[in-house]
């Protein structure tokens, strides 16, 4: 979808569904890329084996993105080893479902800890390395429920919805440093997540969807990889929905 050849990328929580996706398609472009995993080892090495099968390179990166000094500290070693990373995919994310009136304090924290914390915490770490070099590239993997909500999910649809006014911003920030910021906002998506969802929800959803099935990780990282290139350059500060027309504005 666009050449990204010479480029590094960093995908965050890329051991599976939408961030593989994401960091094999990148590879497939011709960029090297960075795997970031919190404790799927065996599935980043899988992947990093699929990648160097492809002739790219392919790095493993072990930190909790929730962790504001395990992000500096293994950012700075990656720039310091790997290189300056072009573009960041913050992609790792975590759901603790509930119904608000029984959501413990400790799922809330959590998954806004991960879910938006984390976008803050990476790219705080690596935006001075393409404000140096006067490019770069971020996409910020929001929701459809940023837009719709979602019963049981307060806490991660208010993540998302962070995310958007994060982005929107931040791209008018570093735009004059040829630097773009989009989010995209997948809906239903067949990922080990929705993989274990009820039947009848997954029904459900399916019901609402004008095209009639889920989405493929490999849709997502068909948008993601243009973004990224320079057939993108021109966009910015924008949200993509990816949702089989689910959500429309």
């Amino acid at each position: 979808m666009g050449d990204l050849t010479g480029k590094i990328a960093l995908v965050t929580g890329a051991s599976r569904g939408i961030g593989k996706a994401i960091a094999y398609e990148f590879a497939k472009e011709g960029a090297e890329v960075i795997i970031n995993y919190k404790s799927s080892e065996e599935k980043a090495k899988e992947l990093a084996e699929q990648i160097k099968k492809l002739g790219r390179k392919a790095y493993l990166a072990k930190f909790d993105v929730a962790n504001s000094e395990e992000v500096k500290k293994k950012i700075k070693e990656i720039e310091e080893t790997i290189g300056k990373i072009d573009i960041l995919v913050n992609n790792a994310g975590i759901v603790k479902d509930s119904l608000f009136i029984r959501m413990r304090e400790d799922d809330w924290d959590s998954v806004i800890k991960t879910n938006l914390y984390s976008v803050f915490y990476v790219t705080h770490a690596v935006l001075p390395m393409m404000i140096k070099e006067r490019w770069g590239r971020i996409i910020n993997i929001s929701s459809v429920v940023a837009f719709t909500g979602n019963v049981g999910q307060t806490n991660y649809s208010a993540a998302k919805a962070g995310i958007i006014g994060f982005s929107k911003s931040l791209a008018l920030e570093v735009a004059n440093r040829n630097i773009t910021v989009n989010v995209i906002a997948p809906g239903y998506i067949e990922t080990d997540m929705t993989a274990n969802l009820p039947e009848k929800v997954k029904d459900a959803f399916l019901e609402k969807i004008p095209l009639k099935r889920g989405g493929l990780p490999e849709e997502v990282a068909y948008l993601a990889s243009f973004l990224a290139s320079e057939k993108g350059s021109y966009i910015t500060g924008c949200v993509f929905h990816i949702n089989g027309g689910l959500y429309r504005n």
